[in-house]
């Protein structure tokens, strides 16, 4: 094969790919084109034994493709599996006091639970006033996500 008036042989792009893909997964966070490495190996193998080209790129996808499906869910729960749960956890469930007006439209309001002060959003869009105790659903990020205790209460009867 001749680019730019330069001769290559198979074996060659099939290495300069490798380099290229493996270059990337270097300088991403997250596995992108490791698979693709691993394919075009297989590629270059097949390019050494004079394999056609059309056997070669068959080869390539193939390996990428099975590469990635065998790999993707392994890599997936080793790499995502960084959530920590905290002790932050066991408020849910629990009563607070609303120390201020809670209102979602505006993004305010706190409540106090355990000795210590939290932001607090309403589950649904309705204001909830200072001073109504409230059950904490969710957190979301450092946010505690209540609802007036006495909606659960009637829910649970």
């Amino acid at each position: 094969m001749v680019i730019a008036g330069i001769p290559f042989t198979m074996p060659a792009i099939w290495i300069g790919l490798i380099v290229i893909f493996l270059i990337i997964e270097g300088l991403t966070a997250g596995l992108v084109t490791i698979w693709f490495a691993v394919g075009a190996l297989a590629a270059l193998i097949a390019a050494m034994f004079h394999a056609p080209l059309w056997l070669q790129l068959v080869w390539f996808f193939a390996v990428s493709i099975a590469a990635f499906a065998v790999t993707r869910p392994l890599v997936k729960k080793y790499i995502n599996s960084r959530t920590q749960p905290t002790n932050a956890d066991m408020l849910i469930g629990q009563e607070c006091l609303v120390t201020e007006d809670i209102d979602n439209l505006t993004g305010r309001g706190a409540v106090a639970i355990g000795g210590k002060v939290w932001t607090a959003r309403a589950d649904s869009d309705v204001p909830i006033p200072a001073g109504t105790a409230a059950t904490v659903l969710r957190i979301e990020g450092v946010k505690l996500i209540v609802t007036p205790a006495c909606v659960t209460a009637g829910a649970k009867e």
